[in-house]
């Protein structure tokens, strides 16, 4: 009877040291304190009371990155946060090389993302967003290389910048938007200066084409069903004069 009895023990012991990890997962088993393998996913088998294991998550993480209050270079204090998207590469190394690679890797990209903005200007911030998620994902993933932890993404949400500030950048704009504007006013009144030009030159070499004018704009006038009075002078009016002046110049 003891013998069946010590028998369904060992049975029972050697029931409990199986394991199963899902497909996301991989299982760090130690050996009396020492690292022994990697496990998973499936179903695995360990020796109990002598191997213990931690179970690690492969897939890809997302972290806030709480808002920090940086300088910029040039001195503008503003308030910043971002997206981390991470994942674990290297299982083993995870978990032998850092305590806790979860805050690991959170607190070194909060360092990260205020050096970064400390090292650009304001417009840089708000106009080169891409590059400076670039920057500092390669610079966290560099330093996070050796606890086996990939770096997939890093983006800002949110800049944050002091009102009065925000006052001057509207104010900024505006002026930006006049000056466009009366330049485009500028170039169309050369334009319309060029033309008149033409216009000008082209009548004064065939005054029948000042008569037609005129007739265009007693149209025009009489279309407005105003109370204007026109006064017309016969172009020949118009030459003879001209000419007059001529002469008198001559003499």
């Amino acid at each position: 009877m003891i013998t069946y009895i010590g028998i369904a023990l060992i049975v029972l012991i050697m029931i409990s040291g199986f394991r199963i990890a899902q497909e996301y997962e991989r299982a760090i088993i130690f050996r009396l304190g020492r690292f022994s393998s990697i496990k998973g996913p499936g179903l695995y088998w360990i020796i109990p009371f002598i191997d213990w294991q931690r179970k690690v998550d492969n897939r890809t993480r997302t972290v806030d990155l709480e808002q920090q209050e940086t300088i910029t270079k040039d001195s503008v204090t503003i308030k910043v946060n971002a997206v981390l998207w991470y994942k674990v590469k290297d299982t083993s190394k995870a978990i032998l090389q850092v305590a806790n690679y979860d805050r690991a890797v959170y607190q070194f990209a909060v360092t990260s993302l205020r050096n970064i903005i400390g090292q650009h200007i304001l417009d840089e911030v708000l106009k080169e967003r891409s590059q400076i998620n670039d920057t500092m994902r390669k610079l966290v993933d560099e330093a996070t290389e050796p606890w086996g932890i990939e770096i997939e993404m890093v983006e800002m949400k949110d800049v944050e910048i002091p009102e009065s500030l925000q006052r001057a950048m509207a104010r900024e704009a505006e002026a930006i938007r006049e000056k466009r504007a009366r330049i485009i006013k500028a170039e169309a009144e050369l334009e319309a200066s060029e033309k008149l030009s033409i216009s000008a030159k082209q009548i004064n070499e065939n005054p029948f084409a000042l008569e037609l004018r005129r007739m265009q704009m007693l149209s025009e006038i009489g279309a407005e069903n105003n109370t204007t009075t026109v006064i017309m002078m016969p172009a020949e009016f118009t030459t003879f004069a001209k000419s007059v002046s001529e002469y008198l110049n001559k003499k």
